[in-house]
């Protein structure tokens, strides 16, 4: 299926591997010319290289932290400089630690709230301006803002909170012809994933087999995602073949979440 792509200015945030890299490949086979970030120079020029040598791809790698404002600017501001607007945002970035409530003091709220809220709120309010012609953003959050998920209840919270951004801005931007939607994760075969299960098998005492066995169990597929079947439907959303869906959620989870609507 041709998405339309060809020729679209792409920002794909947290991109250098994971979900955001997913996303990132999936845009470029399909066209698009993808400004990627990540906080590590050689771990973007890495996953900027990849795209170039699998499709030929035009790509502008640059480091940003995205808890950062100045960073944010920065990239916002080197995208449009070479290529004079953008088309597409990919809101994304790694989440906050995992923990009970009380285990979390005020400064770690804060952080979280950084990472997660505050660098969704940036990185929309510096982008919109530059979306000329309409566009598309796309955030990415967690089945916790659906189901709150045990020990994650910072990402609850500020995902949550993108979630109701994610609606209110689809009301607000659509007489300019940008659509906002979220992407839910599921159980996707990534680091982040990787890290989570390793806190529980050190946690329980289970072996890491065990955890994934039983994660995997819950999973209608019986299987986890890959970042490429979540970039696949991330794209998709992100391109003009998704012209009509705005404010919407989309799960990509394997049919885990067990709720009728959302």
């Amino acid at each position: 299926m041709d998405l339309g792509l060809k020729g679209k200015i792409a920002m794909v945030a947290a991109s250098s591997k994971g979900l955001g890299f997913g996303v990132a490949r999936a845009m470029a086979a399909d066209g698009a010319t993808i400004s990627m970030c990540s906080r590590d120079q050689e771990s973007i020029n890495a996953a900027a290289d990849k795209l170039r040598g699998e499709f030929g791809s035009e790509v502008l790698p640059a480091v940003c932290d995205v808890r950062k404002l100045a960073d944010i600017e920065a990239w916002v501001n080197a995208t449009v400089e070479r290529y004079g607007k953008v088309d597409s945002l990919l809101v994304n970035a790694g989440g906050p630690p995992s923990g009970m409530f009380k285990d979390f003091t005020d400064q770690q709220w804060q952080d979280a709230f950084e990472l997660t809220l505050l660098s969704t709120v940036r990185l929309i309010r510096i982008v919109i301006p530059h979306m000329k012609d309409g566009g598309a953003i796309l955030t990415v959050t967690s089945g916790s803002v659906r189901e709150p998920i045990e020990r994650l209840v910072l990402s609850t919270v500020m995902r949550s909170g993108v979630a109701g951004l994610v609606k209110t801005l689809a009301d607000e931007l659509a007489g300019d012809g940008i659509r906002v939607n979220n992407l839910i994760p599921g159980r996707i075969d990534t680091e982040r994933v990787a890290q989570l299960d390793a806190a529980t098998a050190k946690r329980t005492g289970k072996s890491l087999e065990q955890i994934h066995n039983e994660a995997v169990a819950k999973i209608p597929l019986r299987r986890l995602g890959t970042a490429d079947e979540f970039g696949a439907a991330g794209a998709f959303l992100l391109s003009p073949a998704a012209a009509y869906i705005t404010g919407a959620t989309l799960r990509v989870d394997g049919g885990q979440m067990r709720s009728v609507a959302g």
